[in-house]
């Protein structure tokens, strides 16, 4: 039995959980929320972690992953973690530990297809996934996470990415004009994913459609499945699915994770959006036949940190 320390850390929140890695999975033994803002640097939110009610102590598991919502280089470094006001280098706290590392917060999400934290899942689209196969995962929140899962040899490997900053393609007039407003309203050089299929998203295809200035919040408590701000949002979330799994070619399956479906599941579930996904001229079939499956669970993001650093011990040869 190993001890892995496992971290999903945001602009808002940082969580950490404490499991037990065993033959049969993993078990989650302790968990702790803290307010990423209420420190001032990386070290000094570790220090708040270990002086918490925590289980958890420097020495006191075999390895530690933590996965921030931010690009990461070498594992070791997240320089910038957006929405919050420091940078995280894991070479500054003592873990313990040699076993620790760095990955992407979506990577989490992705590792996290292999474990226990999506079993009650939401099934949007039956299909008949194949074992082994690339799994697409997808997440509208703060921003739009973008990852994949993919069999290497006896081990899984997620791809990180930055999807959310790539352009966002738009159809037709009334898109195209909807695209410009979103250019000017967000201030970027172009729409992306993380200005279309967001919070912030949203907020700005409701204001360019009914030119009432609210919140996601407040959007999502007016707004029905009939709402033209659900059917448009639908259909833009639909097409960055389909896109990402046209691009991977996801025969093992497509998991839409972040707090914008999981809070409104009518995003995915109303027929804007499956008609979106199975768009193509081309690959309509094999999109018809891709398993979609919608993961609200909000600790889902630290069972995937906790699989891959299960995996990091096992590659290692054992407990370090």
């Amino acid at each position: 039995m190993a001890k892995i320390l496992a971290a999903d850390i945001g602009g808002t929140n940082s969580r950490f959980a404490l499991f037990e890695s065993h033959d049969a999975g993993l078990a989650m033994v302790d968990s702790i929320w803290l307010e990423t803002h209420g420190a001032a640097t990386f070290p000094q939110l570790l220090e708040q972690l270990w002086e918490s009610d925590f289980s958890a102590h420097p020495g006191g598991f075999d390895a530690a992953v933590l996965a921030p919502a931010g690009a990461v280089i070498g594992g070791k470094v997240c320089p910038y973690l957006p929405n919050a006001p420091w940078g995280i280098d894991i070479r500054e706290v003592n873990f313990g530990t040699k076993a620790v590392c760095l990955i992407n917060d979506f990577s989490a999400q992705a590792f996290a297809c292999r474990t226990s934290a999506v079993e009650n899942a939401l099934v949007i689209q039956e299909g008949e996934g194949v074992d082994g196969e690339t799994i697409g995962v997808i997440g509208a929140g703060t921003g739009l996470g973008y990852s994949a899962l993919l069999k290497v040899g006896d081990n899984w490997t997620a791809l990180p990415s930055e999807g959310g900053h790539m352009a966002f393609p738009f159809i037709g007039r009334d898109e195209a004009e909807y695209a410009e407003f979103n250019r000017i309203e967000s201030g970027r050089n172009w729409p992306e994913g993380d200005s279309v299929v967001t919070g912030l998203g949203l907020h700005l295809v409701h204001k360019f459609l009914t030119g009432e200035d609210l919140t996601p919040r407040e959007i999502s408590a007016r707004i029905t499945p009939e709402s033209e701000t659900t059917k448009w949002y639908a259909r833009f979330y639909g097409r960055a699915c389909r896109n990402w799994a046209l691009g991977l070619m996801s025969l093992g399956g497509f998991f839409i994770a972040g707090g914008v479906a999981s809070k409104n599941p009518m995003f995915v579930n109303v027929p804007e959006f499956m008609n979106e996904f199975h768009n193509s001229h081309v690959y309509a079939d094999f999109l018809h036949s891709v398993p979609v499956k919608l993961n609200g669970n909000e600790e889902s993001g630290l069972f995937g940190a906790a699989f891959y650093g299960a995996q990091l011990l096992n590659n290692l040869g054992g407990d370090e």
